[in-house]
């Protein structure tokens, strides 16, 4: 790149150039009118002290007197650098005040003699052979009676010209130099008044780049200068207005976007990421700065997602889709996915709008799970008994025995849909936050309300023979509803026998671990996958459904143990691996301990 010169460095030689140039004009022109006006007065002065030897030279040539005309010449001249010559109508120099005439050559050859004879004052510059130098030569003819009878001739050397031109020249040079350094000085002035007000704008429209907006740049004395600093002043403050405009609006589109629960994601054409709130960040588990210009499909990296993302870039639609996304456990994120349009309408990339709804999703499942099962578990004694009544009402049943058995079906429902009423209700009630907040609290020993929900469950230990084996830490209490605490105990006591092979052993053990009770129920059973265990406390879940209907279990149990254990700010875990049988924890608190 070429190197650019600063203003005045282009502005300050200028003006020394014009202004030299101008003094060089000035100062050739002077001199040669002085040289040329010296000249003229000195011919002048040759011409007027001809003219005051005109008379006594012709008549000293009318008759001619030689000897007299030469020592009239010298006497003439005398001490003076003037020289006078007189020339006869021939040419012969008949006096002269330097040289003898007769060594003298004949002057009909010269041009100032030639004007002479001609009647003209004649006038020249030229060497003199004689002299051996420059001289200015002056001829005046001579007439006698009106006749020509000879020639007057004054000269002076040129260099005594020049002697006095050279005073003249040197002040003309002195003056001149004096002025050009003058002004030098007044255009360094100038161009220093035009330079500096535009670099004191550059440096304050530099500061202005830089974002110091609250700079402003002085208003000079020259109209235009002023007129620019205050347009570039205006300038500035619009920019400050306007970016704080932008700013407070950022700040409150971030504040916006922050505050969101929905991921938001706004991508370019190229689907690299324009803006991304913490949301999205954290939803992706991905650091917000590092973010901006990646590619959004190096964030979310799911084949659904790209498609869905590039058909909606594609044909300009806005699309809403569920995506099952697998990352830390599997999540559900519904995405609502438009065109990002500028301010032209026209398409500039697309936005995400990117909800979590798994947990709504999961509940959704849920409450449909819960009124199927529900339905199912209501549906299944109340169909039995239908039939059994029905077939009683037509009398068709003539056997007492017959007739007992059918009723003895029909107790049998009507007690399981009494027990699942019962648990749907003793479920509400644990649930509502009114109920929760009155449970009684007591101080009990756990090892007596272990014990209790033994006896309760001993008829269903001895029909499978299994071995209850209890270990309790000695003194431990803890202040708990006892019945609520029971049913939790008897329900999972009660999981524990359901799901155990004869003739097993089922421990209990009831110890204090950090700041938790924990009841914790070994069994010996087949065990549970992992996949169930997440959902295995969700009301009606079954892991082998026509096996626990067989167990007659009505798939409240475990959601009732986790309810009664969040009731007293606990809670409930299970740890089981299949073929290696389970392990259920309630975890209780042992603040609450008296």
């Amino acid at each position: 790149m070429k190197n650019k010169k600063r203003l005045i460095y282009q502005l300050f030689p200028s003006y020394l150039a014009i202004t030299l140039v101008s003094l060089l004009a000035v100062s050739w022109y002077a001199l040669s009118f002085t040289r040329q006006f010296y000249l003229e007065r000195t011919r002048v002065d040759l011409e007027i002290n001809g003219r005051l030897l005109e008379k006594q030279v012709i008549r000293l040539l009318n008759p001619l007197d030689a000897q007299a005309m030469d020592r009239f010449c010298k006497d003439a001249a005398g001490q003076t650098v003037t020289r006078v010559t007189v020339i006869l109508p021939g040419g012969r120099v008949v006096g002269d005040s330097v040289e003898m005439p007769a060594k003298m050559a004949n002057h009909l050859d010269r041009e100032e003699i030639r004007d002479a004879y001609l009647g003209k004052v004649g006038v020249s510059i030229r060497h003199s052979d004689t002299l051996k130098q420059d001289m200015m030569y002056v001829a005046l003819p001579l007439y006698a009676d009106k006749v020509l009878s000879g020639v007057l001739r004054t000269s002076i050397p040129v260099t005594a010209i020049d002697a006095r031109l050279g005073t003249v020249r040197w002040r003309i040079s002195f003056g001149a130099l004096l002025i050009a350094l003058l002004a030098s000085g007044g255009s360094w002035y100038a161009s220093r008044k035009i330079t500096r007000p535009l670099e004191k704008m550059r440096d304050g429209a530099r500061r202005f780049a830089t974002g110091v907006l609250t700079h402003r740049l002085p208003l000079y004395d020259i109209y235009e200068f002023s007129a620019l600093a205050e347009t570039m002043n205006q300038m500035a403050e619009q920019l400050q207005q306007r970016l704080e405009e932008i700013t407070s609006q950022h700040n409150k589109t971030e504040a916006v976007l922050s505050s969101m629960h929905e991921g938001v994601i706004a991508t370019d054409l190229e689907q690299r990421v324009i803006s991304i709130n913490q949301a999205a960040a954290s939803m992706f588990a991905v650091p917000l700065k590092s973010i901006q210009g990646r590619s959004v499909l190096e964030i979310i990296r799911n084949h659904e997602f790209d498609l869905l993302m590039n058909q909606s870039l594609s044909t300009g639609e806005s699309l809403e889709s569920d995506i099952v996304y697998h990352q830390n456990g599997e999540r559900t994120f519904n995405v609502h996915c438009t065109p990002l349009l500028d301010a032209m309408q026209r398409r500039m990339g697309g936005l995400l709008v990117i909800s979590d709804v798994t947990q709504l999703r999961r509940l959704e499942n849920m409450r449909r799970d819960f009124a199927a099962s529900v339905s199912h578990e209501i549906k299944t004694p109340l169909t039995a008994i239908k039939g059994f009544v029905e077939t009683l009402c037509t009398g068709d049943v003539d056997d007492r025995e017959e007739t007992r058995r059918f009723l003895t079906i029909i107790d049998k429902h009507v007690n399981r849909l009494a027990t699942i009423i019962d648990d749907l209700m003793q479920l509400s009630r644990i649930e509502r936050d009114d109920e929760i907040q009155q449970i009684g609290l007591e101080c009990c020993r756990i090892q007596d309300v272990i014990h209790t929900a033994i006896s309760l469950c001993t008829e269903s230990i001895q029909e499978k023979g299994i071995d209850v084996q209890l270990s309790c830490e000695p003194g431990l209490n803890g202040c708990f509803d006892a019945t609520l605490l029971e049913q939790a105990v008897v329900n999972l006591l009660d999981n524990a026998i359901k799901y155990s092979p004869e003739k097993s052993v089922i421990h209990i053990d009831a110890l204090t671990v950090g700041g938790d009770i924990q009841i914790r129920f070994k069994d010996q059973g087949m065990g549970i996958a992992h996949k169930h265990l997440p959902r295995l406390f969700e009301r009606f879940y079954r892991v082998d459904k026509a096996r626990s209907r067989k167990l007659g279990g009505t798939g409240l149990g475990l959601a009732i143990v986790k309810h009664i254990a969040q009731a007293h700010g606990g809670s409930v875990s299970v740890e089981s691996e299949p073929g290696k049988g389970s392990t259920f924890t309630l975890h209780l608190p042992v603040k609450q301990q008296s």
